[in-house]
């Protein structure tokens, strides 16, 4: 009965649209132990594709009655399959740069960044600059020497690289370092005056340590983009769609097929579209706006932009930046740091541009999203909120305005998400990858109310996405997975208050259908159902099941985007 029930719904849907030239599945996948995130159909062992949409769910007698000569059935021999991966806040750009410059992510120390700067300076032109992303001198096994606030001297990398301007980014995207030959080439010396939002780091002395944090970075990044973009425009658009495809080939081999952008400019939005709409992106994208300046506001009038590219691209969205990362001492609180005494944090970007923002997301009917870390920065946020959208427009089915991470909230602050209907786009990676310096940073009593409480916000009611903010970490879903089920580090086992762990369902409900509800896109895929786009992955282990070690042994088997099967691995 729930099998017909389910056909006549898509026969229904199927009259709405432009149906294919076939009504028999093309592809059908039986015996599989599925996932559905519906709980209209949560006991299904085969789904049957017509097209890009999902035809029906059910079991594999009566799913096999819809084949026709040239369907194809695949045997998932009893594996675990699952609406596809949504990455719910990541950087697609950054992602595809991190594969191709240089990724510090793992390392271990300072002389091995500065080693691997030697190195590729060796096969690097004079002048051309040298890029990589990841390091954080939190996790680092082992002190680099002469510190302030924990951050090397630049001196080693200078040596190691003293004929390119190297630029390395701090893993939190908050933070970088220079070379001496990048610092000349910007311009700044020890005179040079610190930012609105942004500090150059400085030893006791005045001594410059190489270190920009928040706005300051623009100084150093001024001279880096002058270069970038001395290329030819079809030499820049070249470059772009090998970083897209690059992107999107490490999404798909980890079962990701949506992934939601935190903030591309407008020559990358017409780039990503036009890519869409010549069939030449292999999953979907949903991408923020990056905040605009105040001349270009009135560009937010081509938007939104929805479904283009057969579903492959939509911009609905404005993405802004409030303050920074606490690894780098930038997320902005409401009572000073503990390991930084009388230092607050940054406010990066005036509290009335933000409201201004605002009013333009109401005036183009776009969703307003703001990176908002400390607990301070998420008050002031939500004060922004609530004054700005209207009552009838707050609560469950409102305007599911954003704060991007959501990391550290005071108490007292927790309910009003629920209240005004904001989403929590939060990472779970992050949790257990700061938490050996949270503590240190916020003292215990905050960190155990207020850091990562996604168990608060969900008891609250307040709706959560989940990601993890690639290239700052792996864009792999399970080790998130994992960390929203443990709140524990793979490596050490440190566990971070567990009273805030989700439930297995709640951590698969986070990378499905919840991410697609905080995109405005529930009723197009973040679960298995007849009408839906058929966006599938199949895994080696039982996510629901798994003793939780499993998950981070667990192997994507197949990745389906539009009932294509894109990537296959095995087991």
């Amino acid at each position: 009965m729930k099998y017909i029930l389910a056909f006549s719904i898509f026969t229904l849907f199927l009259s709405c649209s432009n149906p294919p030239k076939s009504q028999f599945p093309n592809l059908i996948f039986v015996n599989g132990n599925f996932f559905t995130a519906d709980t209209l159909h949560s006991q299904v062992t085969a789904v049957a594709i017509l097209g890009d949409r999902i035809l029906a769910v059910g079991n594999d007698a009566d799913l096999k009655k819809l084949a026709g000569k040239e369907t194809q059935i695949i045997d998932l021999q009893g594996a675990f399959a699952m609406p596809g991966f949504i990455e719910g806040h990541g950087h697609f750009n950054g992602l595809g740069a991190s594969l191709q410059n240089l990724n510090l992510i793992n390392t271990k120390n300072w002389a091995e960044i500065t080693g691997l700067v030697a190195e590729k300076a060796k096969s690097t032109r004079p002048g051309e600059w040298i890029e990589g992303r990841g390091w954080h001198q939190e996790k680092w096994s082992e002190s680099p020497g002469a510190t302030v606030n924990g951050y090397p001297y630049n001196t080693d990398l200078s040596a190691a690289s003293p004929n390119n301007p190297v630029v390395l980014f701090h893993a939190s995207g908050h933070g970088l370092i220079a070379n001496a030959k990048a610092i000349e080439l910007a311009g700044i010396s020890s005179e040079s005056s610190d930012p609105i939002g942004g500090r150059i780091v400085r030893d006791a002395s005045g001594k410059l340590t190489g270190v920009f944090e928040e706005n300051a970075m623009d100084l150093i990044l001024k001279p880096f983009s002058e270069w970038t973009n001395r290329r030819p425009e079809a030499e820049q658009i070249a470059a772009f769609e090998k970083t897209t495809q690059l992107a999107a080939a490490e999404c798909l081999a980890k079962g990701i097929t949506s992934f939601q952008d935190a903030g591309s400019n407008f020559w990358e939005l017409t780039q990503y579209r036009r890519l869409a709409e010549s069939g030449q992106l292999p999953l979907r994208l949903w991408v923020m706006a990056s905040q605009p300046k105040a001349h270009d506001i009135p560009k937010l009038a081509d938007f939104p932009q929805i479904g283009l590219g057969n579903q492959h691209f939509t911009c609905r969205a404005v993405k802004c930046y409030f303050d920074g990362a606490l690894g780098s001492y930038g997320a902005w609180l409401l009572a000073p740091y503990d390991d930084k005494p009388g230092f607050v944090g940054q406010n990066t970007t005036p509290l009335d541009t933000i409201a201004r923002m605002a009013q333009a997301c109401h005036q183009y009917g776009l969703q307003l999203c703001v990176h908002a870390i400390g607990d301070r920065a998420n008050r002031e946020v939500l004060n922004v909120i609530e004054k700005e959208i209207p009552p009838q427009q707050r609560g469950k089915e409102g305007a599911r305005w954003r704060i991007e991470h959501s990391q550290h909230v005071d108490p007292q602050d927790i309910p009003r998400f629920s209240q005004l209907g904001v989403v929590a786009s939060m990472q779970a990676i992050h949790c257990t990858s700061d938490a050996p310096f949270v503590v240190k940073r916020l003292g215990t009593e905050r960190a155990r109310t207020g850091a990562y409480a996604w168990r608060s916000l969900l008891d609250s009611g307040a709706h959560l996405a989940n990601g993890t903010d690639a290239p700052v970490e792996d864009v792999d879903p399970l080790p998130c997975l994992y960390a929203s089920v443990t709140r524990k580090r793979a490596d050490t086992g440190i566990e971070f208050f567990p009273e805030q762990k989700m439930t297995r369902e709640e951590a698969l409900l986070s990378y499905t259908l919840w991410n697609a509800w905080a995109a405005f896109e529930e009723k197009e895929k973040g679960s298995l159902a007849p009408g839906k786009l058929a966006d599938i992955v199949v895994l080696s282990k039982d996510l629901l099941r798994c003793a939780p070690e499993e998950i981070l042994q667990t192997k994507v088997l197949k990745t389906v985007v539009g009932g294509e099967i894109k990537f296959s691995g095995e087991k």
